[in-house]
Order: structure tokens, then C-alpha cells, then sequence
């Protein structure tokens, strides 16, 4: 398989050649040369207007049109950054209706989904490598010292552990890679000097407290200032944690660590990725979906590849392809073997009972599935990804959007569609696939 032989080169190779494939696919046919950013022409097309539909046609004599699906990607990115920047900066979030920034505590909650909100910004830390990836070079830079400028992480609020990995930091880690990449290009990031590094390692130590258990699996959740101080913090009650919060760690505090020279990051990171695997079903090698993080003893007993589980796996292989530890390829190897033996069911990926696979445990899937697919190709086991691909694609074709959760007669179980990125993912892997088989 062609990219389980790439898995055995150089791993930051592999990652370079990722974002190369990525650049190019939105670039059309354009040459590395050119690949610094749309044209002046193309930024001012691409600006949101008050006419027109906004939708340009993508064939030209029936080939894909890349240059206006490039155009067309530019414009829907301008026209929600720039609806951020000009209605909610600096909320966390926009509300679209309304046109107004969702702050929390000010406007009603929405449950555990807030608890991704930290009164930082969130959507602007998120967005730092995209603007760079898109070429808005001058957009970054005073983006980045808004950042620097605006965006305090001490404050008395309650977090989610996984979201604030995942987008705060790795959105600060991001960033300042490619800060320092622009800067090596010399015209723009000139007086940039690790600001972004020292907050992401700021927010690291906020982070560390939630890893206060007798297992090593954090909390899910953590106060940014008190961190699970029992007097102080209002965290640190909760007794258990899902699979994917607890297994969604690695690959940004152990970039981390490697950044800043301070290893706790790394350590604390894989203590819990080890605990996991250790708390595997030794006889069907799956994982629950719910964890006690005192004891080690699982909640919930259903074992899939969707809600609950799905970035532990993606965590794992990737783990191995930064880090170039064995360990994890084979972790994940067993749990690969597992999931085609008892989830996989020709294209459905139906849940099961980690302790007797034989027995499903649901009779619905879920759109966060949608990114295996994707982790398939990466492992090189591309025929399953795109037969299971394809059944998403006819879901989607059925319903115009992937339902939140669906039968496997693809009708609707949950009808929400909060705008998941997995199944693009996927799409792109299997199209980058497509293109080196044809090498």
C-alpha cells in the first residue's frame, strides 16, 4: 500500500508532504513559485458583496474548474473571518443571526458545548494558520499581534480539556510555525520573537493541572486560573471522561515540549495514552467509550469508531508519525485488526460491546465516523475507506447535508449538521490517494 510504505520514511517528511498535497489541491494547477497568497485581483473578487449568488460554476468541459473552486473557497473564508473580526472580535464566537459575539455567561448557555468558550478569542487563535495557509500574509501578522495584544488566558472560567487543546493550543503552536516560517521568507513577522510559543506553553501549565488524578487521565474539564483547586476552582468533580478527551493530547503537548525544551508536557500526555491501552479489552483489544479517570474502570462498554472514540485512534497513528515511536503503530495496529474483525461491517461501522463484540451495541452511526475513512488511507488500507466513503457520499447525496447520526438504510436518527469537517477530510485523502496511484 502506498502510504503504509510512506509511514516508514522520515515522519516530519510525511507531515511536509500532507500540507504540500493540501496546498497544491487548492492552488489548481499553480507552481510552488506562486503559491504566496491570491492575486490582488482575486482578494478583492473574493470580499463579501451584497449581490450576486456567490455560487461560481466548477466544470469546464467537464473538468473540475480548480480555480474557481479556489475562488470560491477565498470567499466563503472572507466573508465568515471578516463577519467575525467586524460583529464579534473579541468573543469567542459569532452568532450568526444576530450578528453579535456569543460571550459566556452573557448570553444563555448551551450546556458542555460552551465549555469550549474561555473569553479568548477562540475563533481568532483558530484561525492563525489558515489565514497563512491561505496566503494572507499582512492578515496574519496583525492578526498575530492581536493575539498578543488582546488575549489573556487568567480568568476565573471553566474549560473544556480537549477543545482547549486541540484549538488554543495547537491553534498557538500552529501559528507560531508558520510565524516563524513567514518570518524566514523576509518581509513579513520581522519583529516576531516566540510570543505565540510562550503563550501556548502558558496555557500547557494551565492545562496540567486537569492530569491531578490517580490514573493520568485528565479531568475533562479545568478552571484556566484555579485550575481543580476543590475550594476555589468549581472543576475537578467530574469522575469520569470519554475515550477521545482522554486520548486527544499527544501530538500538541508533545509539540510542545519539543518547542520549549520542557518535557512534562510530553510525559503527562503519554502517561495517558498508555493508560488507555492498558485499559483495553484484552480479549477483543477494543476500548469503551466512557472512562472512570480515578479507578480506570469503564462507564460505558460501546466500542466504535465514531462519538466518544473516533481522534483516539487518529491520535495513535499520528502519534507515531511525528513522534517515529513504534509503539504507537503497533497500538493502533491492534486496534485496527480489532475494528475490521467486530466493527466493520462492509461499509457500516456499526458499534459493539468491547467485552462480547459479537453483539452490536447500537443501530446508528454518527458523522464523527466520517474521518476514518481518512485515517484508512493514511494507514494504507485505502479499498474498506473508499467503500465506507462512498456510503457517507450517498447518505449526504440523500439528506443535501451527513445527519448528525443515521441508519444503515441511511435514514435520519439525529437531523442536526453542525458543520463537521471529517467527511472533507476523508474526501481529500482518498483524492490525494487517487493521484499518486496514478504516478
Amino acid at each position: 500500500m502506498v502510504i503504509r510504505c510512506m509511514i516508514q520514511q522520515p515522519k516530519w517528511l510525511i507531515l511536509v508532504c500532507f500540507f504540500t498535497f493540501f496546498i497544491y489541491t487548492i492552488s489548481g494547477e499553480v507552481t510552488d513559485d506562486q503559491l504566496p497568497g491570491p492575486s490582488d485581483e482575486q482578494v478583492e473578487h473574493n470580499k463579501p458583496s451584497a449581490g450576486g449568488s456567490g455560487q461560481p460554476e466548477h466544470k469546464t468541459n467537464n473538468r473540475v474548474d480548480k480555480a474557481s473552486l479556489k475562488n470560491q473557497v477565498l470567499e466563503m473564508f472572507n466573508h465568515a473571518f471578516n463577519s467575525y473580526m467586524d460583529f464579534a472580535y473579541p468573543a469567542d464566537e459569532l452568532m450568526p443571526l444576530s450578528c453579535k459575539g456569543r460571550v459566556r455567561g452573557v448570553v444563555p448557555s448551551r450546556g458542555d458545548i460552551d465549555d469550549c468558550l474561555g473569553k479568548f478569542s477562540l475563533t481568532l487563535i483558530d484561525t492563525l494558520d489558515t489565514l497563512a495557509l491561505l496566503g494572507y500574509y499582512k492578515e496574519f501578522e496583525d492578526a498575530v499581534k492581536l493575539v498578543i495584544r488582546d488575549v489573556t488566558f487568567d480568568t476565573d472560567i471553566i474549560v473544556s480539556v480537549f477543545e482547549t487543546n486541540i484549538r488554543v493550543l495547537g491553534g498557538l503552536l500552529g501559528g507560531h510555525c508558520v510565524a516563524l516560517d513567514i518570518k524566514g521568507k523576509g518581509e513579513y513577522m520581522q519583529w516576531y520573537t516566540d510570543e505565540l510559543l510562550m503563550m501556548a506553553k502558558e496555557v500547557g501549565y494551565r492545562l496540567l493541572p486537569a492530569f491531578n488524578t490517580s490514573t493520568g487521565m485528565p479531568y475533562p474539564r479545568v478552571n484556566l486560573r484555579h485550575g481543580v483547586d476543590p475550594l476555589k476552582s468549581r472543576a475537578g468533580k467530574d469522575k469520569a471522561t470519554c475515550t477521545a478527551c482522554a486520548g486527544t493530547l499527544l501530538l500538541e503537548f508533545a509539540t510542545l515540549s519539543r518547542l520549549t525544551g520542557e518535557p512534562i508536557f510530553e510525559l503527562k500526555a503519554k502517561k495517558a495514552m498508555q493508560e488507555l491501552w492498558s485499559r483495553r479489552q484484552r480479549s477483543s483489544n477494543l476500548v469503551g467509550t466512557i472512562i472512570n479517570i480515578h479507578n480506570g474502570d469503564w462507564v460505558r462498554r460501546d466500542s466504535g469508531v465514531g462519538a466518544g472514540i473516533d481522534s483516539y485512534y487518529e491520535y495513535l497513528l499520528k502519534s507515531y508519525v511525528l513522534l517515529g515511536e513504534d509503539n504507537y503503530l503497533d497500538w493502533f495496529s491492534a486496534h485496527y485488526e480489532a475494528i475490521m474483525r467486530y466493527i466493520s461491517d462492509g461499509p457500516l461501522l456499526m458499534d459493539v460491546h468491547m467485552h462480547r463484540p459479537q453483539i452490536k451495541a447500537k443501530n446508528f452511526m454518527d458523522s464523527l465516523l466520517a474521518f476514518w475513512p481518512g485515517l484508512q488511507v493514511l494507514f494504507g488500507d485505502v479499498k474498506p475507506a473508499i467503500e465506507t466513503h462512498e456510503l457517507l457520499y450517498q447518505v449526504m447525496q440523500k439528506h443535501n447535508f451527513l445527519p448528525e447520526a443515521f441508519t444503515p438504510d441511511y435514514n435520519i436518527h439525529w437531523g442536526q449538521h453542525p458543520l463537521r469537517p471529517e467527511f472533507s477530510e476523508s474526501t481529500y485523502f482518498l483524492y490525494k490517494v487517487s493521484i499518486m496511484k496514478q504516478m
